[in-house]
């Protein structure tokens, strides 16, 4: 990008924390912290420990008074970070809920014009910060037809073309495929080096950013900072016990539960697809002439670029969108005496036989408190109340929720809604599991009780369906590997088909 100096922003914590407003507990407390203007920080901790709460503050959007708690000071440029907002540019874990404007170009504008930067200079920015993550669409393309995995991308050109003092990512890799992965990285290293900016981001996998960072703190759930100092000095001293407590260190991998081989050549057959063509607007195909089949005890990892339609075939196929052409078949071991079409299953009828996990876990929260979001599918089936209260204590035992059995849903961490959405469907015992991205923002305990949990779901027979970027789960837990690529592969573009099926070599 073109070199464009400005004066970065400092950043200092004196006592710091703050409590959501339904909550007893401290989200952060007791921070106290130095970051220089210009420095490179990768903020790690245990999913829960405040990451993403200490990034919205300093962004200046962690809400007002009747929203929470707040103590001690936290600065920005040596002002109140409540007032840090144009000096501070923030990627949310969630790219969704950053898309303002309805064309690409539009979108990446609309934090420039904000902050009255010239017309001219607006467009000259938005084409370097789109080229500078990887996204290479026209500017009238519209941000309805992007993926996850480019919204993300969308988001952060965003910022970047906003050049802030202060560059604050939240996790801005996690839906990306490995090559968007790279182009990220390196696209917020080229601008920190442009422009001077001071930059903290927060990703669970250390191996990413190591190298790009100047520093690596580690906040503690229990409040303040665990670990403070330069990347290699942090890990190489503190590298077992930072892996113990969830943060994933290369050379600290996490257990992986054995399980069972799934069966060769026997096993139920559960659902098929003949024929599938996919598409979210009619007549516009996102893939087409796809076959698959999925058995009784077998993971399958859907892979693939960014765009390619993953999404959106994971959710024809729980029965959730209509095919474009073709057709899914359930067998008679799936249906259970119900018709064949999973389209034409009602809600209930979903409940045991497909979940559904959403790329946003946000878009299947329906209740105010996390116990009474695991009782809605228990409750919908008629179960007695001790039956649902077993399964619900399970579950939250299970994935590290039971602290925040009363917490709203939408006050979770990134990780922990993730966790939440998948329980929820584990909830029913449905015997297919279709799963968007399951391991996102999850550290390295909490990923490792997910695949022991869905471990157990093929022991016992049921199928796993799982869209992934995450190599690492695919190698853990998946059988097969199919993956999903557009036509022309070369430059990225016409109906995805299937350019592999593989069985998987797991670890």
């Amino acid at each position: 990008m073109t070199s464009d100096r400005l004066t970065p922003a400092a950043v200092t914590a004196r006592g710091w924390g703050w409590r959501h407003a339904t909550r007893r507990a401290w989200a952060v407390r007791d921070l106290d912290l130095d970051i220089s203007a210009g420095e490179r920080v990768l903020l790690l901790g245990a999913s829960g420990a405040g990451k993403s709460t200490l990034m919205h503050a300093l962004a200046g959007v962690i809400g007002g008074d009747d929203e929470g708690e707040q103590q001690g000071e936290l600065l920005v440029a040596s002002r109140p970070a409540t007032t840090s907002r144009g000096v501070a540019g923030l990627v949310l874990q969630d790219p969704d809920s950053q898309v303002i404007l309805a064309r690409v170009g539009d979108d990446v504008a609309f934090g420039c014009e904000n902050l009255g930067v010239p017309r001219d200079e607006i467009w000259v920015r938005v084409d370097e910060a789109l080229r500078a993550v990887g996204l290479a669409l026209p500017l009238d393309h519209p941000t309805s037809a992007l993926s996850g995995g480019q919204k993300q991308r969308l988001a952060l050109a965003g910022v970047l073309a906003m050049r802030p003092g202060l560059i604050l990512l939240d996790e801005p890799t996690a839906n990306l495929d490995p090559e968007g992965v790279r182009e990220v990285r390196d696209a917020v290293a080229r601008v920190a080096d442009s422009t001077g900016a001071t930059l903290v981001v927060i990703e669970h996998r250390v191996e990413i950013w190591r190298d790009i960072v100047d520093r690596v703190v580690v906040l503690s759930p229990g409040g303040g900072v665990l670990a403070d100092g330069e990347p290699k000095t942090v890990l190489g001293a503190h590298g077992a016990s930072l892996a113990a407590s969830g943060v994933w260190i290369p050379e600290f991998p996490p257990p992986i539960a054995p399980r069972r081989d799934p069966g060769v050549g026997g096993a139920e057959r559960l659902l098929d697809a003949s024929g599938l063509a996919i598409a979210r607007t009619r007549g516009v195909p996102l893939a087409e002439g796809l076959e698959l089949s999925f058995d009784a005890g077998t993971a399958s990892a859907l892979v693939g670029p960014n765009g390619a339609g993953k999404s959106t075939l994971a959710l024809t196929l729980a029965g959730l969108l209509k095919p474009a052409a073709g057709q899914v078949i359930a067998s008679d071991a799936l249906r259970q005496g119900v018709g064949s079409s999973p389209i034409a299953w009602k809600s209930k009828q979903l409940l045991t036989r497909i979940g559904t996990v959403f790329q946003d876990p946000e878009h299947q929260f329906l209740t105010a408190t996390v116990r009474d979001e695991l009782s809605v599918g228990p409750r919908a089936l008629a179960q007695g109340q001790a039956d649902v209260t077993a399964r619900v204590d399970e579950l939250m035992q299970r994935l590290r929720l039971d602290h925040l059995a009363l917490a709203n849903p939408f006050t979770l961490s990134g990780g922990e809604k993730r966790r939440l959405s998948v329980a929820t469907v584990l909830a029913t015992r449905p015997r297919m599991l279709v799963l968007d991205e399951p391991t996102f923002g999850q550290d390295s305990r909490t990923w490792s009780e997910l695949v022991a949990l869905l471990a157990e779901q093929l022991d016992e027979g049921n199928s796993v369906l799982a869209v992934t970027h995450d190599a690492q789960f695919v190698r853990a837990i998946a059988d097969i590997e199919v993956r999903l690529q557009p036509s022309d592969a070369s430059i990225q573009t016409g109906p995805a088909v299937i350019r592999a099926v593989r069985r998987v070599g797991r670890a």
